[in-house]
């Protein structure tokens, strides 16, 4: 049943899905050969790939927000790129291959989803959800226990950027009841965090003011969660008007920036964004 095509896709064309990604395997394994390899491809680790692991996910997450399906396919191909890499490189230290790694994703797939491979039953998502859960427990040996909620938070902790687990963890710990009564104690912490990171600057060691400035960020993810907002993408989107501002600004800048006043250079950036709001002809 996983072997065989799916009724709507031809076999010539899985046949040709199957020879292209053999022929991006037989690239990599020239780029990593130890004689007649490239030496940027031959000098990379695990270790030393991790950063453009994380930034192709990330490209990979703009284009799809974007909306340019080539730019998606093009991201996903860089990605995909990361993983087949990733693989020829272990398997150069005879640790594993990409044949380990497809075929551990897939029976995982098929263990953890009875409902489709098996008898058990899974009408809606919570449900599938939960059986995924229990499945992953029994695989990794530890005791299944759906009320606690810590160990899924851990994980988010260590496997998401910062902001993206922050959001999480609130959203996990306020369906679990740990939660305000209303918006204004929200606001109420807002302020206490705030008052507490200004006194931190003020008066007390390093260690504390990152402390007590993490603390004010995760009040304004909560915020942003009683609002019904995504802290990662608002982030996102100042950042993108940012770098569009601060473009119109070198665009109009007779001179280098540092040699403007702080007057001169608001005067630029206000100009710079009643530009961008305006609608375009």
């Amino acid at each position: 049943m996983v072997s065989a095509p799916l009724p709507s896709e031809p076999v010539t064309h899985r046949a040709a899905i199957l020879a292209a990604l053999e022929r991006l395997v037989d690239i990599i394994a020239q780029l990593r050969h130890p004689e007649t390899g490239c030496p940027w491809d031959l000098a990379q680790t695990p270790t030393s790939l991790i950063p453009y692991v994380i930034e192709e996910a990330y490209e990979v997450v703009d284009a799809i927000q974007v909306g340019e399906k080539d730019a998606i396919a093009e991201e996903l191909g860089d990605l995909l790129l990361q993983v087949v890499l990733q693989a020829q490189v272990a398997s150069d230290a005879d640790n594993f291959d990409l044949g380990t790694v497809a075929t551990g994703i897939a029976d995982k797939l098929v263990r953890r989803h009875p409902h489709i491979f098996g008898d058990a039953s899974g009408e809606t998502p919570e449900e599938v959800s939960q059986n995924w859960d229990r499945i992953k427990a029994e695989e990794k040996g530890i005791p299944h226990e759906p009320d606690k909620l810590s160990p899924k938070l851990t994980k988010y902790s260590r496997t998401l950027p910062p902001l993206m687990a922050a959001s999480k963890i609130s959203h996990k710990a306020a369906k679990a009841g740990f939660e305000w009564n209303d918006i204004d104690g929200v606001w109420d912490k807002f302020h206490e965090e705030l008052d507490e990171f200004r006194a931190a600057l003020a008066s007390e060691p390093k260690e504390n003011q990152q402390a007590e400035l993490g603390d004010l960020l995760f009040t304004l993810v909560n915020l942003a969660r009683w609002y019904d907002l995504d802290p990662s993408e608002a982030l996102q989107s100042t950042n993108r008007r940012f770098i569009q501002r601060f473009g119109l600004v070198e665009a109009v800048a007779e001179k280098p920036l540092g040699e403007y006043g702080i007057e001169e250079l608001e005067g630029l950036w206000q100009k710079a964004k009643a530009r961008l709001a305006k609608p375009q002809d």
